[in-house]
Order: C-alpha cells, then sequence, then structure tokens
C-alpha cells in the first residue's frame, strides 16, 4: 500500500502527553521518558514548552530538562513558545526546533493564550524572523484546525488563510491540529489539499486526537495524501488544560503498529515505544490508553 514511503513520527509525550495530567512528573523522570524515546529511534521530540508555569505547572523546569537531555546526532528537540519570551528561553535552552501555536477561533485563542488568533499571528511573525535570524528551524501548529469545543465547525478557509500567513512569514513547516478529536479522513483531505494551496513548498505535519476513535484512520488518510510527519503520544496520553473534554492524543506504539503493517518506514522500535508507555503509565498512576501495549504485535 505505501511501500516506499519514510514517515517520521514526531514525540510529544513529553511536552503534549504530559501537561493535562493530574501528576507533575519530576525532571528527572521526564529526561528518562526523552532518553527512552530516543533509544526507540524517535528523532523529532517535542521536549518541553516554555510557557509560564503558572499557567501550565507540568511544564516547569523546561531548561533543567533540556539540560539533561541525551544529544545525539540526527535528533532533533523542540520546544513549544507562544512569544518572543518564550523563544528568547527556548533558544537559551539550546532547543533545535521551535514551534509556535495558533488556534484557529478567536474564543479558544483567548483561552489558551489571551489573544485573538490575529494577534497570535502576529507574535508568529516576530517568533519566525528572530528563529530564522538564531539559524533555528521554527514551525507553526494551527490548533482546532477541525473544529473548536467552543465555537464549533472551524471553516476551512480560516485554516487555509493562517496557513497563508504562516507561509509568509517563512515557517518551516505547518502542522494542523485536531485538538480536540473530531475530525474525520475526509476533513484531513480537505485541510492537506486547502494548506498546500494556501503554503506552497511548506512541508505539512499533522496532530491528531483520538478522542471519538477516529484519530488513527485520520493519520493513515494524511499518509495516503502525502504527508510524511505525523505527531503522537507515547501511550496515548495527552490533551488540553484549556478544552474540555479533549482527552488523549494518538498514541505513538498504535500509530507505528498501523504505519509498519502498511507498509510505513518510520525507523522506530514499536515494542520500545510501548513499553516506554506502560511505565510511563506506572509513573503516573493510570493504565496508558494505548492498545499495543496490551494486545502486542503481530506477523
Amino acid at each position: 500500500m505505501h511501500t516506499t514511503v519514510r514517515t517520521t513520527v514526531i514525540e510529544v509525550g513529553p511536552r503534549d502527553g504530559l501537561q493535562n495530567e493530574d501528576r507533575a512528573l519530576p525532571v528527572d523522570e521526564r529526561i528518562e521518558l526523552i532518553a527512552r524515546s530516543v533509544d526507540a529511534g524517535l528523532t523529532r521530540i517535542e521536549a518541553v514548552s516554555f510557557v509560564h508555569p503558572k499557567r501550565v505547572p507540568q511544564m516547569a523546569g523546561a531548561e533543567e530538562v533540556m539540560a539533561g537531555v541525551p544529544r545525539r546526532a540526527g535528533v532533533s528537540y523542540i520546544g513549544l513558545v507562544l512569544n518572543r519570551r518564550g523563544l528568547e528561553r527556548a533558544l537559551a535552552a539550546g532547543v533545535d526546533e521551535v514551534n509556535a501555536v495558533v488556534v484557529a477561533s478567536d474564543t479558544f485563542c483567548m483561552r489558551n493564550q489571551g489573544v485573538t488568533t490575529a494577534r497570535a499571528m502576529d507574535a508568529f511573525d516576530a517568533v519566525a524572523a528572530e528563529a530564522r535570524d538564531a539559524g533555528v528551524r521554527c514551525s507553526v501548529t494551527i490548533a482546532a484546525s477541525f473544529g473548536c469545543p467552543f465555537e464549533g465547525e472551524t471553516p476551512p478557509e480560516r485554516v487555509a488563510e493562517i496557513a497563508r500567513r504562516a507561509h509568509a512569514a517563512g515557517a518551516d513547516e505547518i502542522a494542523l491540529a485536531d485538538t480536540i478529536g473530531v475530525g474525520v479522513p475526509a476533513q484531513v483531505r480537505d485541510l492537506t489539499r486547502r494548506a498546500r494551496a494556501a503554503a506552497p513548498g511548506t512541508p505539512l505535519r499533522f496532530h491528531f486526537h483520538n478522542t471519538r476513535n477516529t484519530g488513527y484512520a485520520n493519520a493513515l488518510a494524511a499518509v495516503d495524501e502525502g504527508v510524511t510527519a505525523l505527531d503522537a503520544s507515547t501511550g496515548g496520553f495527552g490533551g488540553c488544560p484549556f478544552a474540555p473534554a479533549a482527552t488523549g492524543n494518538i498514541a505513538t506504539e498504535d500509530l507505528l503498529y498501523a504505519l509498519h503493517r502498511s507498509g510505513v518506514t518510520t525507523g522506530a522500535d514499536m515494542d520500545a515505544v510501548a513499553a516506554t508507555g506502560a511505565w510511563l503509565g506506572e509513573r503516573l498512576g493510570k493504565p496508558a490508553p494505548a492498545l499495543l501495549g496490551r494486545a502486542g504485535g503481530f506477523g
């Protein structure tokens, strides 16, 4: 089906996977999660978030985490930033990439970042310019691209317009996020084509949640559209503190199973990731939502 395709799975467990959990993992356990992910062959890892710790206390200690992560050739660490202050911290901490977030609805953007979508895009313009000057890769995630918990359906034209602005700002990559897990494959196909038209030549990436059990179908639909970068969270943990009922990201190990069985190569060790998912569940005091750790692989 996808025999010569290679897809990069971006491990977002250390950031998106942990930010909504009741238990805040200590710095040493967050470093161990990252090290385990690197050992499993995952090469792009969203390691930290440079947001104010009062807003997301689970992400406190970003500098300490970055100081302790294993540095290996070919491994790229991503830091989430929302503004220039976050970017300054990220650059000082030695991240390899920064990822900014722009929410596609004003209501959600105000709750998430305290600004409108237009103001968030203005902030991204500045972040992208400074990151470029610093020689650091800069991506943008368009959150709530598939739907908003407060405003309902997200107009696809709005997502395309944000993608156009991000392209004009020099984004190295544009990620479309189904933040609350409402998307279906038909939307994936539509948004992929709209984003490509709005941002020609800029690589696309997708970020899916499995809230309504469509996340893996959406990921495979994105691969069918030629997308070669997908976010996932070990164990299937994750969610957004500012979106009601935004449950877990698609699980890295379950996504790897679907990709590998479809002939897509990733370079990641599915069984090692599943073992880390079980380990993380023990640290968080609850079983991992991922299914591969329970059922095991096949074939």
